[in-house]
């Protein structure tokens, strides 16, 4: 069927200088089990394609869920339409974006593939896993999910190029909320970032089996914890952490469409002007950040972006020195720049726009113990619960689900209500330890949301634990 959609599409845009035709067929299913009652199965099926036509000095998209012949020649069409209204207007010349001519292939690697596992199995699993949150009469709320997501996504062009890709996704999730008299405290598992690419085998991978007790537990200690103390101090974070501040304060003060002044009606500008590459110190000379889809196990992997852009690990900062941003073709033709294969989009009626993929803060020297050691006063956070950064993506404010006390150099008790904030331009050169890579782990969000209409896109995130010193810490609220 592939074969002839792509037939028919190059059939109908013979008369356009050059198009694209973006294929996506996506497949849902999450099994949750809350308070021991199984919710509906969710269960959906999405398919359609995307049309991009460049002609003369002009583009266009279509978007069509009807790809037939007639449906195909419809959105060209309706796209060629666009391109002729907009020629000459457009901030960059469609000859000036490189055209797709390669033939490729990728598959997320997988060991245990999710169709291959009854969905009355799974639905044991996670009633299983769900029954060990359920510790106290004070657990009032508790929940395990699975959330997998498949999708095979081909662009086709009429330079005769066809890239055709397939993912396989798995999100993990527990849940507990305990409470006593007017206090309420929640414990998860790592917040909702337990997502990579795989099979089954991320249940394991994630915790997911087995950690419900511990989830539980804390949630318990939480409510008869302190408050965590205020004040200017060392922090240490956890990487269920450091993958919302990678995210908020690197990842989209990066990208450069938002730069460049896109998304400053809807989602914001960024502090980054366009004159501090290769010049501005983003941070410490131990904070050394990639973009990098070619890693396979996490959640934002791919051989090539959605304009057909293949896909490489690249240094955005290295030493602390900023190098590089988050730019696909079209922004990189409109700053005449280098950037990176991150043009996508989160479905077939959606065109792609500059997106984080992965974004990872490579490992450094430091053990867990070592940080910890080197720490006289300060607070160790877990897993972030609240989140609140500026339209500039620069000052920022982060909660936490879980801290715990450092003192001369001793991981101390649990408090709650861990806060701490802080400027991107300045939180960054903190960074005063960097953990091994025994301390990393691989997370995801499939919530990052961006662009009108809105896009919310999954994202991939590395990280080890990491020392700041002398942060604003406070407790409450």
């Amino acid at each position: 069927m592939l074969e002839s959609t792509a037939q028919a599409f190059r059939e109908a845009a013979a008369g356009v200088d050059y198009a694209t035709l973006r294929v996506v067929e996506q497949t849902d299913e999450v099994v949750n089990v809350r308070q021991g009652i199984l919710q509906p199965v969710g269960s959906t099926e999405d398919r359609g394609a995307m049309v991009e036509v460049h002609h003369g000095d002009g583009s266009g998209y279509a978007a069509t869920s009807d790809l037939s012949p007639s449906g195909l020649r419809s959105a060209i069409e309706r796209a060629k339409d666009w391109a002729e209204t907009t020629a000459g207007r457009g901030v960059v010349k469609p000859s000036e974006i490189a055209r797709l001519t390669t033939e490729a292939e990728y598959d997320t690697p997988v060991q245990r593939p999710w169709e291959d596992t009854s969905l009355g199995d799974k639905i044991d699993l996670v009633t299983r896993e769900a029954a060990t949150l359920k510790t106290d009469d004070r657990i009032v709320d508790w929940s395990a999910s699975l959330w997998y997501t498949g999708q095979e996504s081909t662009l086709i062009s009429t330079d005769g190029g066809q890239v055709r890709q397939r993912f396989s996704m798995v999100a993990p999730n527990l849940h507990a909320t305990a409470n006593s008299g007017t206090e309420t405290q929640t414990r998860t598992l790592g917040g909702h970032a337990q997502a990579r690419q795989g099979g089954l085998e991320i249940v394991e991978m994630s915790g997911f089996v087995g950690s419900g007790g511990q989830i539980a537990d804390e949630a318990l200690q939480l409510l008869e914890a302190p408050d965590c103390p205020s004040g200017v101090m060392d922090l240490v974070l956890a990487p269920d952490q450091m993958v919302l501040q990678i995210h908020e304060s690197i990842g989209h003060p990066l990208e450069l469409d938002r730069i460049l002044g896109d998304e400053r009606n809807y989602a914001g500008t960024s502090f980054v002007t366009m004159d501090m590459f290769g010049s501005y110190q983003y941070g410490s000379e131990r904070l050394n950040v990639t973009f990098d889809p070619t890693r396979p196990d996490q959640l934002a992997s791919y051989g090539y972006d959605d304009d057909g852009q293949k896909a490489t690990k690249e240094f955005l900062i290295k030493d602390g020195l900023l190098l590089r941003p988050l730019g696909g073709a079209t922004s990189q033709a409109r700053a005449d720049m280098k950037g990176v294969a991150n043009a996508r989009a989160n479905g077939w009626n959606r065109p792609p726009i500059d997106r984080m993929a992965n974004i990872n803060l490579e490992h450094g020297d430091a053990s867990f113990e070592d940080m910890i050691k080197s720490v006289e006063k300060g607070v160790y956070m877990e897993t972030n619960c609240s989140w609140s950064i500026d339209d500039s993506r620069n000052k920022f404010q982060f909660g936490c689900e879980l801290g715990r006390l450092i003192e001369n150099g001793e991981l101390g008790p649990i408090v709650r209500k861990a806060n701490y904030r802080g400027i991107s331009a300045t939180f960054w050169r903190s960074l005063s330890m960097v953990g091994n890579e025994s301390t990393v782990d691989v997370m995801g969000t499939p919530y990052c949301g961006k662009g009108e209409p809105n896009q919310v896109i999954k994202v991939g995130h590395a990280s080890p634990t990491c020392l700041f010193r002398q942060v604003d810490v406070f407790g409450g609220a």
